[in-house]
């Protein structure tokens, strides 16, 4: 018996991004909207009954293939074990949310490839217990953006990225994003970050304002701007230009270095992503949208 699923893998932007803290562990506690965006990589699942376990990559970007290192056949390998499925995978994935950009790409394909196997063996997990629980410790065990692209939606996600809070009826954002011909580390720009740079937690009348739509740059604090600007200034520069082309609000997403702006309308979008790449021709531009929950494709 073969199965066959197909589903984008949607990238993120931060809204905004503040440091609240330090563990014990040595992990920041972060408080951020992340909001999930119209660019998308885009996987073909294959589940082949059999009594082995094997995993296999194949990926339009040869580099990611390894499977020890790929988000995404880590995350097939970690239900495999979790719930103790046989079975052969094949992971066809098309990449086109760019990499070290701080959009979440190998996180969400690592959600996507989770929530793709969980329907698929959906007769054979029913019957576990504390599915839900186990499916979100398999994915902060990958990632502390992996929880929340196991249903992604604009949330308020708080601690090291395990406490998501549904936003509803976020406003519609028309975006342009853009990122530099630089993969930014995250880990690197968090050994950066300084304790003058934590901001603490947004206030409620900062996200009573965001979710009216009374969007401004005062609510895009990213605290991680700062550090990767000084690694990666070639981010402030990106940031510099885009703010040029006439957004409502523009700003960094995650530990960078894509940039993002805020626009009234698809059609200003469009404007400011023209301009953008003519001001920063060595930029890969997107003109994108907000999206309420994620869309699915199915062969």
């Amino acid at each position: 018996m073969v199965k066959l699923l197909a589903e984008r893998a949607c990238a993120k932007i931060n809204l905004f991004l503040r440091v609240t803290g330090r563990r014990a562990d040595g992990y920041h506690e972060l408080d951020s909207i992340f909001v999930p965006v119209s660019i998308d990589d885009r996987i073909r699942l294959e589940l082949r009954a059999s009594h082995t376990s094997s995993i296999t990559l194949r990926c339009n970007i040869a580099s990611l293939g390894a499977p020890e290192s790929n988000l995404a056949t880590r995350a097939a390998r970690a239900f495999i074990e979790e719930f103790g499925i046989s079975g052969d995978v094949i992971i066809d994935l098309e990449k086109t949310i760019p990499m070290g950009a701080g959009l979440g790409g190998g996180s969400s394909d690592a959600g996507t490839v989770i929530r793709m196997l969980t329907a698929m063996t959906s007769a054979m997990i029913r019957e576990s217990k504390d599915v839900p629980e186990r499916l979100r410790k398999i994915a902060l065990g990958l990632g502390a953006d992996v929880p929340f692209f196991l249903d992604p939606r604009p949330a308020r996600v708080t601690g090291i990225g395990e406490h998501i809070e549904a936003l509803d009826k976020f406003p519609k954002l028309y975006l342009v994003i853009a990122v530099p011909p630089v993969e930014v580390p995250t880990a690197l720009v968090f050994k950066g970050l300084k304790r003058e740079h934590w901001s603490g937690a947004a206030s409620e009348g900062h996200i009573d304002e965001i979710l009216r739509g009374e969007i401004a740059a005062r609510h895009l604090r990213n605290d991680l701007e700062a550090p990767a600007v000084h690694l990666y200034p070639q981010v402030g520069k990106l940031k510099a230009s885009l703010q040029e082309c006439g957004p409502i609000a523009a700003s960094m997403s995650g530990s960078g270095g894509s940039v993002f702006g805020m626009f009234q309308d698809e059609e200003a979008a469009h404007r400011g992503a023209e301009s953008l790449s003519h001001k920063a021709p060595e930029a890969r531009v997107f003109v994108a949208q907000s999206l309420d929950a994620q869309s699915k494709v199915q062969d």
